[in-house]
């Protein structure tokens, strides 16, 4: 095996945006190149020519110096392309075999051959160290086995080329730890991996080259980057010197605003409980699986069935459902934005605005349109969401425009009392997670409560006032800020028995 990939002169045109503009690098043999860049930068529109889900409008790929032209993913795949998007491409109410096998059934005598589908989706779910089965759904499991099914999947077609776009958002320290361990296996293999990722230790850590991407365009390619440093390579990415990235000071902070006084469930044999203050910015943090989401979910009502006990600005809180907590003012940005975020086909303008819709109405019925997109493009503006026009689908925003998109959904709420973000950074860059630590400290300053559910400890650490630990649908530990240590908040968020290990 001796693979090299060439993108020669790759443009790609959209109505009203050129999304890449002459893109050109290569890749050699056994390499981890890194792909960086801003969102909206071009990565992953690139990727998706690479894997024949976009035609380039000019220029070329190339593998081993043959010219390429991909017109489906069925035809990259068979070229020995896999591509692990952002976005999982899973198909939520069919069984983890059956979303890997998906399209090539092994079959006998012209039937589905159920028997070999899923063993050999159990040993290669085996080999990544995966504990669930085949044969389990997809809309089961936690977003970050989730995410490792769509690992599993790539990895069984053998691909000498693979791209992996922000492969570790959604996973926990272990199911990284796993993920890296196979991906230095196929670089020992001769391989080409390109790896998509805002999280800077990760590049340094795995990639031994890497190009910055800016815009859409080439900003420059890095053979060595034992020969550069992070600072140089983020400052490139986004055309200026950063500065401090979480640029925290302290308030005061205001009276106990919202408190969780008990909840019991089958998710919480053992209840949970905890306050916010007001102006304060309070942090969660935990493994994957540790109940975070969870628990803010059943809060709202969008986990039902539960028995809880809450109380908000002094008074007994009745129950929720997701439609009253917006009403209170509770409001909740997920981690899923595709699944529970986005309305996929609708406008930008329209996702910002379809939770406030209701103040945008005139006596008689009329809907005063003008008002609404006025308030959307200022959100626009605010958070510096790229995109070529209110009218654009969501769909074609990048992963972090999207994310910034729901936020401002939020944001447009005229009554903002608690607002709950879980893992609001996952998949943005930098420059964009500063932006939205800029906006939590000013609605803090503003006597808002916020509640951040982060799986990066540096963030949680860098952003919040207090944080709680979860364990096991627990909280199993409390620290104020000036407590702050990562070893110590680490070991209240790994279970009991692998700290004693």
């Amino acid at each position: 095996m001796n693979n090299k990939l060439e993108f020669c002169d790759v443009s790609k045109n959209f109505p009203g945006v050129k999304a890449l503009d002459a893109i050109s690098f290569s890749i050699g043999h056994g390499e981890v190149h890194g792909l960086i860049g801003a969102n909206g930068a071009g990565k992953s529109t690139l990727m998706k020519v690479l894997g024949g889900i976009y035609p380039a409008s000019s220029g070329h790929v190339a593998i081993n110096g043959q010219s390429v032209n991909f017109r489906s993913p069925s035809e990259a795949i068979k070229g020995g392309i896999a591509i692990i998007h952002q976005e999982l491409q899973l198909v939520p109410e069919l069984s983890v075999a059956e979303n890997i096998f998906l399209g090539r059934f092994p079959s006998h005598r012209g039937k589905i051959d159920w028997k070999k589908m899923n063993q050999q989706a159990d040993i290669q779910l085996q080999s990544l160290g995966l504990s669930f089965s085949s044969k389990d759904k997809v809309s089961g499991l936690s977003m970050g086995q989730q995410q490792m099914v769509e690992i599993a999947k790539a990895l069984i077609l053998n691909a000498n080329i693979i791209a992996l776009d922000e492969p570790t958002s959604s996973l926990s320290s272990a199911e990284t730890k796993v993920l890296f361990r196979v991906i230095r296996q196929l670089q020992a293999e001769g391989r080409i991996l390109i790896y998509i990722s805002h999280r800077m230790a990760e590049i340094f850590d795995l990639c031994s080259s890497c190009t910055v991407m800016k815009d859409g365009k080439h900003v420059i390619s890095y053979d060595d980057l034992k020969q550069i440093d992070r600072k140089t390579i983020i400052e490139k990415m986004i055309g200026r010197n950063l500065g401090d990235m979480y640029n925290y000071s302290p308030r005061e902070l205001g009276a106990i605003n919202f408190s969780l006084d008990s909840i019991h469930s089958h998710q919480f044999p053992q209840s949970v409980e905890f306050n916010v203050r007001k102006s304060e910015i309070l942090g969660f943090f935990g493994l994957v699986g540790s109940g975070r989401t969870e628990l803010m979910k059943s809060i709202i009502g969008a986990i039902s069935s539960q028995q809880i006990s809450a109380s908000f600005n002094h008074c007994k809180l009745p129950s929720l459902t997701p439609k009253k907590a917006i009403q209170k003012g509770i409001l909740y940005c997920s981690e899923d934005r595709k699944k529970e975020g986005n309305i996929t086909f609708r406008s930008v303008w329209e996702n910002i605005t379809v939770s406030s819709r209701r103040n945008f109405w005139r006596f008689g019925g009329i809907l005063n349109l003008a008002k609404e997109l006025s308030e959307a493009e200022r959100f626009v503006k605010r958070l510096d969401i790229k995109t070529p026009s209110l009218e654009k689908e969501i769909q074609f925003l990048s992963g972090g425009n999207q994310q910034k998109v729901i936020l401002a959904r939020w944001l447009a709420e005229p009554s903002i009392n608690v607002l709950i973000v879980d893992e609001p950074t996952r998949g943005i860059d930098v420059s964009a997670k500063n932006q939205i630590y800029n906006v939590l400290y000013e609605l803090a300053n503003k006597g808002i409560s916020i509640i951040v559910i982060s799986s990066e400890l540096p963030e949680i650490m860098g952003i919040t006032d207090r944080l709680y630990v979860m364990r096991e649908n627990q909280i199993s530990a409390q620290f104020k800020r000036e407590e702050y240590q990562e070893e110590s908040i680490l070991s209240k968020a790994f279970p009991e028995q692998e700290m004693s290990a």
